[in-house]
């Protein structure tokens, strides 16, 4: 990712491109419900039976374990879902049991967290995604950049629903040093922010 050539100056900042150079689209990230990754802790609620209920993490092959249920797959599924894939389990020992799932601490699936990367940042990063971040906000995170790194010629890659790539240029440099908040753009589940260092 760090290799790829940014745009070149001359084209409109706000212009979003795909890497072949067309104009990409400008849609919102697309409304989903939060899907559960490795590492997450879940609040898991068994409704009249407070021995079932409590803390669960999910652990790193993305499975959890509680009372009655051994193993149970948990990643990729929303709260919602896993709560009726649990009650399913528990109508063996339960008449109707009813469960709910909240998630406490939130990591999320790889596909769909924020990464940081490219030769003008110290250390790549990845953040779980959260609604409402903004480019701002995962820079925040980042830390120290290089300084060397070419903050007007930074960019999010950004997959779309059919699979394509789309390039969306951030002069972050006018966002930091200007406080052009134009640029504080949108960062959508599974974006990478690309930050190159400067050639010369």
């Amino acid at each position: 990712m760090t290799s790829c050539m940014s745009a070149p100056a001359t084209q409109p900042d706000a212009q979003r491109h795909s890497p072949s150079g067309t104009p990409a689209s400008s849609e919102a990230c697309p409304k989903s419900e939060y899907k559960i990754g490795p590492g997450d802790e879940l609040d898991i609620f068994v409704f009249n039976e407070k021995e079932l209920s409590g803390d669960v993490p999910v652990r790193p092959d993305g499975f959890i374990s509680m009372p009655l249920i051994d193993r149970m797959p948990a990643t990729g599924k929303t709260p919602s879902e896993l709560a009726r894939a649990i009650e399913e389990r528990l109508k063996q020992y339960l008449r109707s049991p009813k469960v709910n799932v909240i998630v406490t601490h939130f990591v999320g699936m790889l596909a769909e967290q924020i990464q940081i990367v490219g030769q003008g940042v110290e250390k790549p990063l990845a953040l779980p995604y959260k609604n409402g971040t903004k480019v701002m906000d995962v820079v925040i995170q980042a830390g120290a950049l290089s300084p060397y790194a070419s903050l007007n010629h930074a960019r999010i890659v950004r997959k779309a629903a059919d699979g394509k790539l789309t390039e969306i240029r951030v002069r972050l440099g006018d966002l930091l040093n200007k406080g052009d908040i134009s640029q504080n753009k949108d960062m959508c589940p599974g974006d990478v922010l690309v930050i190159p260092e400067s050639m010369f």
